[in-house]
């Protein structure tokens, strides 16, 4: 399924024009759709089309393949970002790219597609974005202050840049907790980090099979502790990592990574609000980022921070 914003698009802009992709399961549903315009405008960009890539989250190799030769391929297709197939795109399609960045071959995912002349550009913006949204709500001196840790419910491609980016820290946690349905998910965290050099003890790798698993886990963190939802559930698929009978740490950062779909993980946090003292923070932020550092990769722009917030406050208008 093909999906398409160009709201209010000048005339020029046809089925011929430069356009922009996205590549997800729902795109139609994302807010992009509606703020993509309005950031075309505030960045002058050529194009204010932004045209969604619908794949199961169970496509096979073939589809990753032909839709990077499409993005490759089609003079007017300027690049595009990727959300929940950023690994599998990776997997399947790597070797069709020119070039890769160090991000995207250590975490093996793809979130940035973009053309450099003719030459086809993957990267990985995750580690990048994920710790502008993390600055964005918690102290810069939290961990080394409370003595709290993270716990990072999944392992797929926002959970490797999660933790990829705490263990960059100056104000690291004293432990980074990531869980996954199955051992592989953490195997293959486990050699992103080795070949990166992150210091042993820091990562603990769980298999959590059952929400209560992952509850006891999420119950044994200390005060203030970052509890992240990185799975994808609650957006792609309903559901939360946790049963509703979780008990948060007090004063713990409950982090939901989606802003849209079901999101059962922020209900949860938010039902022990007041009774933990939670902040509970959306991936607001997250989807701000993360598409604005995209924007100006594929566009090859620089962003200033003025310009981002510039860009959160037109989006906010469409949320």
């Amino acid at each position: 399924m093909t999906t398409t914003a160009d709201t209010a698009a000048p005339a020029a802009d046809t089925a011929t024009a430069d356009y922009m992709g996205f590549v997800g399961v729902t795109t139609a549903s994302s807010s992009i759709m509606k703020v993509f315009p309005l950031w075309a405008d505030i960045l002058d960009l050529p194009t204010r089309r932004l045209v969604g890539h619908d794949l199961p989250m169970d496509a096979d190799p073939a589809q990753y393949r032909a839709m990077v030769e499409q993005i490759r391929d089609d003079p007017h297709h300027r690049g595009a970002l990727v959300t929940t197939h950023k690994m599998n795109v990776y997997a399947a399609a790597s070797d069709l790219f020119d070039e890769l960045d160090p991000f995207a071959v250590s975490c093996s995912e793809i979130s940035s597609i973009a053309k450099r002349g003719s030459r086809l550009s993957g990267r990985a913006k995750d580690p990048i974005t994920v710790d502008l949204a993390l600055n964005d709500f918690l102290p810069a001196d939290h961990f080394a202050r409370t003595g709290a840790e993270v716990v990072i419910l999944g392992a797929g491609g926002s959970g490797t840049a999660l933790s990829w980016a705490l263990a960059e820290r100056t104000d690291a946690p004293a432990r980074i907790t990531v869980t996954a349905r199955t051992q592989d998910k953490l195997d293959h965290l486990r050699e992103v980090h080795r070949q990166h050099g992150t210091p042993d003890g820091l990562l603990r790798y769980v298999v959590t099979e059952t929400p209560e698993e992952a509850d006891a886990l999420v119950a044994a963190a200390p005060a203030g502790s970052v509890i992240a939802n990185a799975t994808g559930l609650g957006k792609d698929r309903p559901g939360s990592p946790l049963s509703d009978a979780v008990v948060f740490p007090a004063g713990a950062y409950a982090w939901e990574f989606n802003y849209r779909g079901s999101l059962e993980f922020l209900h949860q946090a938010e039902a022990q609000r007041a009774s933990r003292d939670l902040h509970v923070v959306d991936g607001w932020r997250y989807f701000i980022h993360g598409w604005s550092q995209v924007v100006a990769d594929v566009f090859e722009l620089e962003l200033t921070p003025e310009t981002v917030e510039r860009l959160a406050a037109a989006a906010e208008s469409v949320r």
